[in-house]
């Protein structure tokens, strides 16, 4: 086993990894009424299920500096792995707690790297950061090898109401998506803000799309991570469509947590692929 610690937050939708030491830090979901903590013990579907009925005002909060000094716990090095900063203040408190930590313990390691990113691209980049420092890859061999780690980011999203109330997108273009089954299809941008593609009527057509876009921007049968809200018809005949092109494809089909649920909302899907 590795001695090198990996520390993700909660929008990788991963809370373990097999063979080596790991943690999360949760991000919440907060309404005037309830906050919904990214942990283990949330009920997502249910968390889904209210927010689709609420009527108020909900938002996100990051894992503070107590949190991710948490999950840090007492190791030696660590690779901590966030959600894109274009979406999320995790990664600027990720840097706060490797300070403290670092200057708590002298000689200690905190690598932090902003994953331009959410879900199923970071849940693919930990696994690459987890194979490698299982073969016997150091830190700093693992670090490097990540940055050359080719993979992107895709969504398909009935409704944009979540990213629009959080400023993420426009009102206009939140007030498009969904209205008469009209799909918004995009992906994470090299900047990590959402880079809206196409708007497409229907999901059996939106489905063919997003596969095209998929192949378009360089899929060529690696590993392919699938993750829905509410929505596993969806997420299964894309795994069909993906297969017919790549027989031989790592298609894995999973369901999303709490941060990723609330921006993806009911129906939504979100596609991390190896390019």
């Amino acid at each position: 086993m590795t001695s090198v610690k990996i520390v993700l937050d909660s929008s990788a939708d991963l809370t373990a990894m097999e063979g080596i030491p790991f943690a999360f830090a949760p991000l919440k979901v907060v309404t005037k009424e309830t906050q919904y903590v990214d942990d283990e013990s949330l009920d997502v579907e249910a968390m889904a299920e209210a927010l689709y009925n609420y009527r108020g005002t909900s938002t996100t909060s990051c894992p503070n500096v107590e949190d991710w000094l948490t999950a840090f716990g007492d190791a030696e090095e660590i690779l901590c792995i966030t959600i894109t900063g274009g979406l999320s203040g995790s990664y600027n408190s990720a840097l706060v707690a490797k300070r403290q930590y670092e200057e708590a313990h002298p000689g200690r390691r905190v690598e932090a790297i902003d994953s331009l990113s959410a879900g199923p691209e970071i849940a693919l980049m930990a696994e690459k950061a987890r194979e490698l420092l299982l073969s016997g890859k150091s830190l700093d061999e693992t670090v490097k090898a990540l940055k050359s780690y080719k993979t992107e980011l895709f969504f398909m999203l009935e409704s944009l109401q979540n990213f629009a109330n959080n400023g993420r997108v426009s009102k206009l273009a939140a007030k498009t998506a969904g209205v008469l089954g009209i799909r918004t299809l995009g992906r994470a941008s090299d900047q990590g803000t959402l880079e809206l593609l196409e708007k497409v009527r229907g999901e059996e057509r939106s489905l063919l799309a997003l596969a095209r876009l998929i192949k378009e921007r360089g899929y060529k049968g690696g590993k392919l991570r699938i993750a829905h809200c509410g929505n596993p018809s969806a997420a299964e005949s894309l795994a069909m469509l993906i297969r017919e092109h790549f027989p031989k494809a790592a298609v894995t089909v999973t369901t999303l947590r709490g941060l990723c649920s609330y921006y993806a909302e009911r129906g939504g899907m979100l596609v991390g692929c190896e390019v």
